[in-house]
């Protein structure tokens, strides 16, 4: 061997070497401690917050198709077209709380037809081969039977499902009938004819789908019910967001017209219809037909403990600067009492007033509710001193019931630090807090509960979403990333942090006021965003315990553009660990696992990873699938698992005992 050739050797074993080290350098190593088991992580931990708001309940998640159904709303043929001889009626109505019906008569010429058309909620979803139920509660004014001609419409005017209904009584009576549409159509329409020489009186005309969320009669629709069941989620907060506080307090969310039959809950003005004047929506009602006992329905439903709101006596401060739109502390008697109620509704034995109501409704057992928000977003001197009151009297009757405050709109500033030691001195056991912030404000944030008082109440994060300004908020990677990486904080701080909820839930894709939302849909289908499937791995990977992990003895909170957190669960005798790379370069980490048993093997269990180079990828209804979690796999070498952290990147790993 010539000596040129050794000192190519040596300077190739040398450049090796060197590599190898400067890899070894460039290697993340994470520590993860598994004798010493944390804090517990609630099952409430990770869940979901609803409110009616971008067509989401009426037009949404409530399956009805029919806009307007009982002619109540203020200009009584909203969503209708008429044609023929038809009159609006108030007079001896059969629901009192809903006054309008229509009569139908005959033209007085055999080729001027008499009918009513309704164009659903930007159209109705019909699909191919479904069944579809009518009802209507009709009578007549003779003795010969009427007829009703039922259509089905699709958005080229073409019939593509008809059936006829006899109206043979002079006294109201509620009548079905079920029609499969020949074709799909996501823009369809209803139309009835009056198909007889006569007179039909006519209220309360509605048209569901026959499959519905559990099939039930009048029910949820069954696509975006089982997207909220596929979250896994562990608590549910209703029905708001500001509904609960209203325009003024004459419109804010009142639950006791949520409950009974549904032909008599009254109509409700949505604050959201005209909130925004860029998203103007003046047909955007809430029937109630979605009410309070649907909401713990569907609560027990997804396996999800029920959080209503009620209103704290408060109209929107937001909208209401002067006190006088809202009640005097001195005159909360009926809206404390209402409170009281909510719980005997949901709790009570069926031989008090709400729990025999539950119990015709449907469901005898308790709905066992253990949590209660007492206002929304509310803030200042006359929500503490309206929240008071409220406290006082529901735990001296229910002490059992957990409490939920509000930190006011904002994470941080002058309302927020004025209210957190209120909350404390008042003893609630939760505090709401709200933050829609920008991408770096989240990533900023993965430490804010790191130096949380313990002592005081537990953090619930009933809304909070990232963001993005320069995309125009959409549901982007990006915004997705940035929420994945701020909840490894979440939950780091389990101990603190009881509860969280991503905000708002639906959206319709032609009728929304507010982005970004987590799931959106149109009248026949449903896309599920980056968001929404970043909060179902961390429901799906939730834990019993916090286990500490660290780099370098400290939590890993973006450096080198790291965020990471791990859990133990008891039950799959399993650690979890989550880590977000946000930067644009692959990040090779090692994690060791200490505090082993001795002989005690691991295995690389399921690993779960969303990864897009473009921060920019949406997922959208023509292409569903652009983020969407992907199978993915780390490699052991006795108690040191080697992950690639793709750049841009989300990933669960589980390493089983």
């Amino acid at each position: 061997m010539t000596i040129m050739r050794k000192f190519k050797i040596y300077g190739l074993l040398a450049f090796l070497l060197c590599g190898g080290m400067l890899n070894a350098q460039q290697t993340a190593q994470f520590t993860l401690d598994a004798k010493k088991i944390g804090a517990p992580v609630q099952s409430t931990m990770y869940g979901l917050f609803f409110e009616d708001i971008n067509f989401g309940a009426d037009g949404g998640l409530y399956a009805e198709l029919v806009k307007n159904r009982s002619f109540d709303f203020p200009q009584n043929l909203m969503g209708w077209n008429t044609f023929g001889n038809v009159e609006v009626l108030k007079s001896n109505p059969l629901f009192p709380n809903n006054p309008t019906y229509l009569k139908l008569s005959t033209s007085g010429h055999n080729h001027k037809h008499t009918g009513i058309e309704n164009e659903g909620f930007r159209g109705m979803g019909f699909k191919k081969g479904e069944q579809y139920r009518f009802s209507v509660w009709a009578k007549s004014e003779s003795d010969a039977p009427q007829k009703l001609r039922i259509n089905l419409i699709d958005s080229h005017n073409e019939v593509i499902g008809s059936k006829d209904l006899e109206v043979k009584s002079k006294e109201w009576k509620k009548y079905e009938l079920e029609i499969s549409p020949k074709t799909t159509d996501k823009n369809g329409r209803l139309r009835i004819f009056l198909a007889s020489q006569g007179e039909v009186y006519i209220e309360h005309v509605s048209l569901f789908p026959v499959d519905t969320w559990k099939g039930r009669n009048g029910g949820l629709r069954k696509d975006l019910a089982q997207a909220l069941a596929d979250l896994q989620p562990g608590v549910f907060r209703f029905p708001g967001g500001c509904i609960v506080e209203g325009t003024d307090l004459d419109t804010r969310y009142d639950w006791k017209k949520s409950v009974g039959a549904v032909e008599n809950r009254p109509l409700n003005e949505n604050r959201w219809h005209y909130t925004f004047t860029h998203r103007f929506f003046p047909d955007y009602y809430q029937t109630y037909g979605l009410g309070f006992y649907e909401y713990f329905l569907l609560s027990e439903d997804i396996g999800a403990e029920p959080l209503p709101v009620v209103n704290v006596g408060l109209a929107c401060q937001y909208q209401n600067e002067c006190c006088v739109a809202h009640q005097p502390v001195g005159e909360l008697d009926d809206y404390i009492q209402d409170a009281l109620d909510l719980i005997e509704f949901a709790n009570g034995s069926t031989d008090t007033k709400w729990g025999k109501l539950r119990a015709e409704m449907g469901h005898p057992a308790s709905f066992e509710m253990k949590f209660l928000g007492i206002g929304n977003e509310q803030w200042g001197e006359e929500y503490v001193e309206r929240l008071a009151a409220f406290s006082k009297a529901i735990r001296a009757k229910h002490p059992e019931i957990k409490l939920i405050g509000s930190s006011g709109p904002s994470a941080d500033g002058k309302e927020f630090d004025y209210l957190w030691p209120e909350m404390k001195r008042l003893k609630v056991d939760l505090v709401d807090e709200h933050y829609y912030q920008t991408p770096e404000w989240f990533l900023k944030s993965a430490t804010r509960y790191d130096n949380y008082d313990r002592k005081g109440p537990a953090v619930f994060a009933g809304e909070y979403a990232c963001h993005d300004h320069a995309s125009g908020k959409d549901n982007n990677f990006l915004s997705a990333l940035c929420e994945a990486a701020f909840m490894t904080g979440l939950e780091r701080n389990a101990d603190i942090v009881h509860m969280c909820t991503y905000a708002p839930l639906f959206a319709h894709v032609d009728a929304w006021q507010w982005k970004p939302d987590m799931i959106w849909f149109d009248n026949l289908s449903v896309v599920k965003t980056p968001n929404y499937y970043v909060q179902q791995l961390y429901a799906k990977n939730t834990g019993t315990n916090v286990l500490n992990l660290t780099w370098n003895k400290q939590a890993i909170t973006g450096q080198e553009g790291l965020y990471a957190s791990a859990v133990y669960d008891k039950n799959e005798k399993c650690y979890i660990v989550k880590v977000v790379n946000t930067t644009k370069e692959s990040k090779a980490i090692n994690l060791t696992i200490t505090g082993l048993r001795k002989n005690q093997t691991l295995t690389i269990g399921e690993c779960t990873l969303m990864q897009n180079m473009n921060a920019g990828a949406v997922n959208t209804l023509e292409n569903k699938n652009a983020v969407v979690p992907q199978k993915t796999t780390a490699t052991l070498n006795g108690n040191v698992v080697a992950i690639a952290a793709q750049a841009n990147s989300f990933g669960v790993y589980k390493i089983t005992e």
